[in-house]
């Protein structure tokens, strides 16, 4: 990354550059199952006309289902980085983001001209958020949850008590159907104040179609989307969100999740047997380490050259270059990882 850029705008996809085994990108897979390709293949036809209000009514009926809302409480997205991008247009006077987090929203928010207060939570007690941390001024709360790169899953009642009146709290999900049951999900309540973004990139390997939407009360949606464009997600992007609320797919989901919990737990057992290497506890489909002080960023750059992409957590605020992020993968990817990893701090120790 160049040292003069923004660190905030710098994401895993920079890291993993072609030719690298990508532990640096949370996306499961390296692209969406056979169904669903036949669903988006079959919008192709349709790509002469514009994305219609049917469809995008069809799309947000599928997500209230999915979450017991109605539809008028969905905002169909062009990915969950468009509602961060769309923050600015409720006009906060002070944001609070949780930190370390994803950076997007404070990207976003400051280059509106947003004040910005970091709420930071420490690795001393598991990264868990205390809402009494966050200033009373604060009239916009962010936070992920699970949060990235952590893998925190904050309780869902820690995050009710950061609602308070005149504040709207955004609640980042994109990792939640990750997650077994989706436990400490608010994506089903109708609170005042209360925003929910969820992301389809992740777990069904659509990073490039970009689909997801926002849940909250229709007068927030309405603010949050008032500059929008016309036709703003794409006619494939709209099957998507609709194929992937469907009782079918929330179910194939839902047994993703629990294979990646047993994968999860043994790629943390193999990393932890590094001598040297911390695997901090988490939910989410990547797992965050913590290195010998002051080896981190030799490592990396040791494990680059042994043809590994892992994700830099310095460009995260609270973290620095001896974390880094590393994605749940397969058995034989993980052994290729542990022995780099093993040879990398071997090496700057010598």
């Amino acid at each position: 990354m160049d040292s003069g850029a923004d660190p905030l705008r710098h994401h895993g996809d920079v890291d993993a550059a072609p030719g690298l085994l990508d532990f640096a990108v949370n996306v499961q897979g390296s692209g969406p199952p056979r169904w669903l390709r036949d669903r988006l293949a079959a919008t192709l036809d349709d790509l002469g006309r514009y994305p219609s209000a049917e469809h995008d009514a069809r799309a947000r009926a599928a997500v209230a289902a999915r979450h017991g809302r109605r539809p008028d409480e969905v905002l169909v997205l062009a990915g969950a980085a468009e509602g961060f991008a769309l923050l600015p247009a409720l006009r906060p006077r002070l944001a609070a983001v949780v930190h370390p987090g994803f950076t997007e929203p404070e990207l976003a928010l400051r280059t509106a001209g947003v004040p910005v207060v970091h709420v930071f939570t420490d690795a001393a007690d598991g990264h868990r958020l205390d809402p009494a941390a966050v200033p009373a001024g604060a009239d916009l709360v962010v936070v992920g949850n699970p949060t990235n790169p952590t893998g925190v899953l904050h309780p869902a009642e820690t995050l009710r008590a950061l609602l308070a009146p005149g504040r709207t709290v955004v609640v980042d999900e994109a990792f939640a159907d990750a997650v077994p049951g989706e436990p400490e999900s608010v994506a089903g309540e109708s609170a005042p104040g209360l925003l929910v973004l969820r992301s389809l990139t992740k777990t069904w390997g659509l990073a490039g179609l970009r689909a997801g939407y926002a849940l909250g009360a229709p007068e927030v949606l309405a603010r949050l989307g008032h500059a929008r464009p016309h036709w703003p997600v794409s006619t494939p992007a709209l099957e998507a969100v609709v194929a992937c609320s469907e009782p079918a797919a929330v179910a194939e989901a839902e047994l993703a999740a629990h294979r990646l919990v047993a994968a999860r737990a043994e790629q943390a057992a193999a990393l932890a047997a590094v001598p040297g290497v911390r695997v901090l506890p988490g939910t989410a489909p990547y797992l965050l380490l913590r290195l010998p002080d002051g080896h981190g960023e030799r490592v990396r750059l040791a494990l680059r050259t042994a043809g590994i992409a892992v994700r830099r957590c310095d460009t995260f605020p609270g973290l620095d270059a001896d974390h880094l992020r590393v994605a749940v993968r397969p058995a034989p990817q993980v052994a290729r990882l542990v022995l780099a990893l093993s040879e990398a701090l071997a090496g700057v120790r010598a």
